[in-house]
């Protein structure tokens, strides 16, 4: 498998290149913004390491690139952990953030969970649930027909609801599946905005919600 790996700094570039080598990946290394559009132009990647901060410009700039060819996994892998960063990469489509400094083993971890995931809601065949329609080998969601904007977040919190249809499903639980790996700045305010997005976006009335419904003292349920 092909990752592509966006690192200024070339001690850690150069380390993180030969570790993902010798677990079998085949790396393309990049240091700038200019030379990152110039590689995700020209080749395709399985999953996409994100650096933050680059001497012209940052890895936000990069990731909104990739997304609009591709649903592959991104990986944040940053100093700056603080929540406006964290939420921000996620609501432009990456799929997981790790801080630096970083641990070897835990970074493999995360890829191999998000290849995992990608290749795995890749297989499956389209989703209908009443007027709601889930196409996952496109990361397509459709609402009466209408194709909706879902954020990475908001699309892996749906398909845990649908991957556990008729499963009453706890708050920890949800958290364990949307995040894999737990984050400190992962809280149930967190879970609750995401829940009331996704809520916004797919039902028609959200006081009485059709799909995702409240089981109170318990969790949540997709009927």
């Amino acid at each position: 498998m092909k990752i592509f790996v966006l690192e200024d700094d070339e001690a850690i570039g150069i380390g993180l290149s030969y570790t993902l080598q010798s677990e079998k990946f085949e790396v393309s290394l990049a240091k700038t913004v200019k030379s990152a559009y110039e590689i995700i132009e020209k080749d395709r990647f399985d999953l996409y390491i994100l650096d933050l901060t680059l001497p012209d410009g940052n890895g936000y700039d990069v990731c909104k690139k990739i997304r609009a060819k591709s649903d592959c996994p991104i990986i944040f892998l940053t100093a700056f952990d603080d929540e406006i960063n964290v939420v921000t990469g996620f609501e432009l489509g990456a799929d997981d953030y790790i801080s630096k400094p970083f641990r070897v083993r835990e970074l493999i971890a995360r890829i191999n969970a998000c290849l995992k995931r990608y290749s795995k809601n890749s297989e499956k065949d389209t989703v209908q649930i009443g007027e709601l329609t889930v196409i996952p080998a496109e990361a397509k969601v459709l609402v009466r027909g209408q194709e909706v904007i879902l954020t990475a977040m908001e699309y892996r919190l749906l398909l845990s609801f649908i991957s556990n249809r008729g499963i009453i499903l706890t708050r920890q639980r949800l958290l364990e599946d949307i995040w894999d790996v737990e984050g400190d700045f992962v809280n149930d305010n967190t879970l609750t905005v995401y829940i009331k997005r996704l809520r916004d976006k797919i039902e028609k009335d959200t006081e009485n919600p059709e799909y995702i419904k409240t089981v109170r003292g318990m969790g949540y349920i997709l009927k």
